[in-house]
This record gives C-alpha cells, sequence and structure tokens, in this order.
C-alpha cells in the first residue's frame, strides 16, 4: 500500500468525503423518477455510440442508474450500498475509498467503449464494493431481506460464481465489465490474494505433512507386523540382545530369533 500512500499524500485533497451518500442519494431519486418515467433508466445508461454522438453526461449519469427489480428489492439494494460503502469509507478513509470507486468507474468506461453499441449500467461497480466489504469482513453477519441471517464470506463465494458463468456464458460487453470489475479489486486488494494464496498453500502442505506424521505408526513390532496403531493395547520394546536393538511386541519379545547385523 506503499504506493496508494504516496498517491494520498499527493492527490488526497481530491477525495470526495461521503462518497456513498451521493451515489445512494443519486440512485435513490432516479428510483423515485423512474416509477412515472420508466425510459428514465435507459437514458441513463452508459452507451458508447450514445456518447459520441453527444450524449456525454452517460458517462456520469451511469453511476446512479437506480437498482433493477422490484421498488423492495431496490431499496435494500441501496440499503447495502449505503452501510458497506460507508463501512469502506471509514476503514480506507475518504481518498481511498474515492480511488476505489473512481477506479471502478473509469475501468468500466474503458470496457463499454470496447463496445460502443452495448448498454453498461453501475452494477458491476457496485458489485465491486460488495466485494470489498465482503474481504474485510468476510465474518460479518447480514440479515438477508431484514429476515434471513447469512455470513457476508458466503454472498460473496456466490457473487463470484455468478461472476465465472458471466464470464462463459456472458456476451462480449458483460465479460469485459466482470473483468473490469475485478480488475479494480484486484488493483487492491492482489497482494493480499497472493499472501493469503501462498500461506494457504504452506498451510496445507503442513497439516499433510502432519496428518501423514499423526497415521505412522510409533511402534512396530519387528516379528509380526503389530503397531501401537492396529492393536492400541499392545506394548512394545527393545531388544538389547539384538544388533542393533530391535522393536518388538510383548508377545514375541521374549520368543524371536536375535538378529546380528555386525560380527561379534
Amino acid at each position: 500500500m506503499k504506493f496508494l500512500d504516496r498517491l494520498e499524500r499527493r492527490f488526497g485533497r481530491f477525495a470526495i468525503p461521503n462518497l456513498t451518500f451521493y451515489l445512494v442519494g443519486g440512485q435513490g431519486l432516479a428510483l423515485l423518477f423512474s416509477l412515472g418515467l420508466p425510459e428514465l433508466a435507459s437514458n441513463m445508461a452508459l452507451i458508447p455510440s450514445a456518447v459520441m454522438d453527444g450524449q456525454w453526461w452517460r458517462l456520469l449519469s451511469f453511476l446512479f442508474t437506480p437498482p433493477f427489480g422490484n421498488p423492495i428489492f431496490a431499496i435494500f439494494a441501496l440499503y447495502l450500498l449505503w452501510f458497506m460503502g460507508n463501512a469502506l469509507e471509514a476503514q480506507w478513509g475518504a481518498f481511498r475509498y474515492t480511488l476505489y470507486v473512481l477506479l471502478g468507474m473509469l475501468t468500466a468506461i474503458a470496457a463499454a467503449f470496447l463496445f460502443p453499441f452495448g448498454v453498461a449500467t453501475n452494477v458491476y461497480i457496485t458489485g465491486s464494493i460488495f466485494l470489498a466489504f465482503a474481504w474485510l469482513y468476510p465474518e460479518f453477519q447480514l440479515l438477508l431481506f431484514f429476515i434471513l441471517p447469512v455470513k457476508i464470506k458466503w454472498l460473496a463465494w456466490l457473487t463470484w460464481a455468478g461472476y465465472a458463468w458471466g464470464l462463459i456464458t456472458g456476451d462480449w460487453m458483460t465479460r469485459a465489465l466482470i473483468v473490469a470489475s475485478i480488475g479494480n479489486f484486484l488493483a487492491f486488494f492482489g497482494g493480499e490474494l497472493y499472501v493469503s494464496a501462498r500461506y494457504g498453500h504452506r498451510k496445507m502442505k503442513k497439516q499433510a505433512t502432519a496428518a501423514v506424521a499423526r497415521d505412522k505408526p510409533r511402534h512396530l513390532c519387528a516379528v509380526c507386523g503389530v503397531t501401537d496403531l492396529s492393536d492400541k493395547t499392545m506394548e512394545f520394546r527393545y531388544c538389547t540382545k539384538c544388533d542393533p536393538p530391535v522393536q518388538y511386541c510383548m508377545t514375541h519379545l521374549g520368543d524371536h530369533q536375535h538378529r546380528r547385523d555386525a560380527p561379534g
């Protein structure tokens, strides 16, 4: 994060405090007006060909396109955006949160302009905010639709699965927007993901070694092969008359042919 620290020292004055307030407020107003003007959302969406025809406001207005679905779902989605966005700003500070949203906006615009006649909204930008919150607070318990308790990390896994499905089955613009939102997430959390994956690999290797050690018997009879794992009641002793000393179960300790690996 040293690079972000340098950016903040240089450009911190351009941060937008309470950015989530403007995002939720704009989307909330758009949702309210769209109830009487159903075509409003399509006029706000990012359509590169329309931008090139002079509708430049779409470069900004697409951030405020209201959530899709029925009003109850939309209100719940706005509540989540409000809660999670404010949590990220409290964790990072206004500059880093502004930078995160701005990076998501710019990558979405770049991805959209690869397909001039496609339509882009703020869905994946909001998704990147959700994924950032889930990464920082994986154990946070959310009341889904204010009723069903579920940990945020499981919803994040569902989101990643949905992105994977979109990459497989979606059109090229959908794929580009998903990659853009993932790129936004990786720009902030790529280093942590690498460390986590590396540590996880080492931890799994250590656990596998420990499991093998647990499964390996400590005592083994040289005659019958019984071990402390196959017979937990059996006792074992070393025969000092063997050279070198050999381990036997109590049944064969006094009834075996002594071994001599060296002369004498």
